[in-house]
């Protein structure tokens, strides 16, 4: 690689964390090459953004962006998955995790506070929007169609 190269990289990295809204990281050491193209589907079946770099160039890249508290865990082969919601890439990844014992959680931020382990799988247990969507309009039907049945079984009782 380059200079021109990893400046471009650089820019590109610092570009990605100044998008971000949350950022995992995982070591992901051990990984076959199937095991690994299933994580990067996951991932992005959850809406997020996944990416392996340099660690040097990801420390320079976290400089001057809510997430510069990551530079220090970028050690080893990590992977960090990121995306622009708080929830998507911390869910992919714990869940992932669970099923593959090879992706260990290193840590992880959202927006300028550090995450532990424990506060991304909290992070991950958080329904979806689609899913609190759907709790909501079950609870603002509810009134309604509890009404329409007890409207209806007092007609038939009456015709009875």
């Amino acid at each position: 690689m380059n200079r021109e190269e990893k400046s471009e990289l650089l820019s590109l990295l610092n570009d990605v964390f100044s998008k971000a809204e949350s950022v995992v990281l995982a070591e992901y050491k051990g990984l076959t090459v199937a095991e690994a193209d299933a994580l990067r589907n996951k991932i992005r079946e959850a809406g997020a953004s996944i990416r392996v770099t340099k660690n040097r160039i990801a420390k320079l890249a976290v400089k001057g962006t809510n997430f510069e508290n990551l530079a220090d865990m970028f050690k080893g082969p990590i992977i960090m998955a990121y995306a622009e919601d708080p929830i998507s890439a911390c869910k992919a990844c714990v869940e992932y995790a669970k099923e593959n014992e090879k992706l260990v959680i290193v840590g992880g931020a959202l927006s300028d506070k550090a995450l532990t382990l424990a506060e991304i799988k909290q992070l991950a247990s958080i329904p979806s929007m689609d899913e609190l969507r759907a709790k909501l309009i079950g609870l603002l039907q509810a009134p309604a169609a509890k009404m329409a049945r007890v409207c209806k079984a007092y007609s038939e009782k009456e015709a009875a």
